[in-house]
């Protein structure tokens, strides 16, 4: 029995350019992203609590099954890069981190069945806190 989805926060702009990205991907990832930004809040960046993760956001998060930490910056394709600890918004694990904020947790189901569930720890770095908007 998987928990439902908690609700996710996604600033305009961050919407705006996945929603461009979305149109110009396809397969599977592109679409877990779209089902992921349909139930989103979508807010301006001057309302958004520090603690939401959003796109180039630095997030530590713990896999609930296994008790590892692991942090990363949320990134775009482009800019993804697994040694630098940049994971992109079109991983299954990207996709689940956008939007959520420190506490909540998300599970969803890997390919062959076997579902995964991640907790927020920490956003320890957030571009809108930071005041870096564009």
């Amino acid at each position: 029995m998987s928990t439902p989805e908690p609700k996710i926060v996604v600033t305009s702009t961050d919407m705006e350019r996945l929603r461009t990205l979305i149109d110009t991907t396809s397969g599977d990832q592109a679409e877990a992203l779209d089902a992921e930004l349909l139930r989103a809040e979508v807010v301006e960046a001057s309302e958004l609590p520090p603690d939401v993760v959003t796109m180039n956001s630095r997030v530590v998060y713990r896999d609930e099954d296994t008790q590892e930490t692991r942090e990363v910056t949320l990134s775009y394709p482009k800019d993804a890069s697994l040694e630098r600890g940049r994971v992109s918004v079109l991983a299954p694990v990207g996709a689940a981190l956008l939007g959520l904020s420190v506490g909540q947790e998300i599970e969803w189901q890997q390919p062959g069945g076997k579902s995964k569930r991640l907790r927020i720890l920490s956003v320890t770095y957030q571009p809108q806190a930071a005041g870096e908007t564009h």
